[in-house]
């Protein structure tokens, strides 16, 4: 009895990164390592979206998307959806698109788990080998 409860246990844990990414999340500057913004995770109409909803740098509260284009070109970045049109596929959500407000660029993207708590997110040009990583870490509460 004792090894069926071990090893409930052990796969329990082992699958508890099976969860759902829709949440808030806190992205840091890569440059300069500190706080950046906090992004909701939602879903729309069967896909995931992830929008700015607070910026956390207190020099940066009215800040524009100057290098955005289209629709997007000098909207705040506070309220602005940089994750568009994700859907999951096993423990991956992916073909849907990320937008870079430092650069106004928009590249496809896939997000998974790290662990339970850190989202990481690829964004690239045509191959994931041609990108950059970023990690997001689950807010409690904000």
């Amino acid at each position: 009895m004792k090894r069926l409860v071990f090893a409930f246990l052990i796969l329990s844990s082992v699958f508890s990164y099976s969860q759902s990414i829709i949440g808030k999340w806190k992205s840091i500057d890569e440059k300069t390592g500190k706080d950046e913004s906090i992004i909701e995770i939602y879903l729309e109409d069967g896909k995931y979206y992830g929008k700015i909803i607070k910026l956390l740098n207190p020099d940066k509260k009215g800040a524009i998307c100057e290098k955005c284009i289209g629709k997007y070109k000098n909207n705040l970045i506070k309220g602005l959806v940089i994750v568009k049109g994700l859907t999951k596929n096993g423990d991956e959500w992916s073909g849907g698109k990320v937008l870079d407000p430092k650069n106004g660029k928009e590249y496809k993207c896939y997000i998974t788990f790290k662990d339970k708590n850190t989202l990481k997110l690829r964004g690239y040009i045509g191959f994931s080998v041609f990108g950059r990583t970023t990690y997001w870490y689950r807010v409690n509460n904000s």
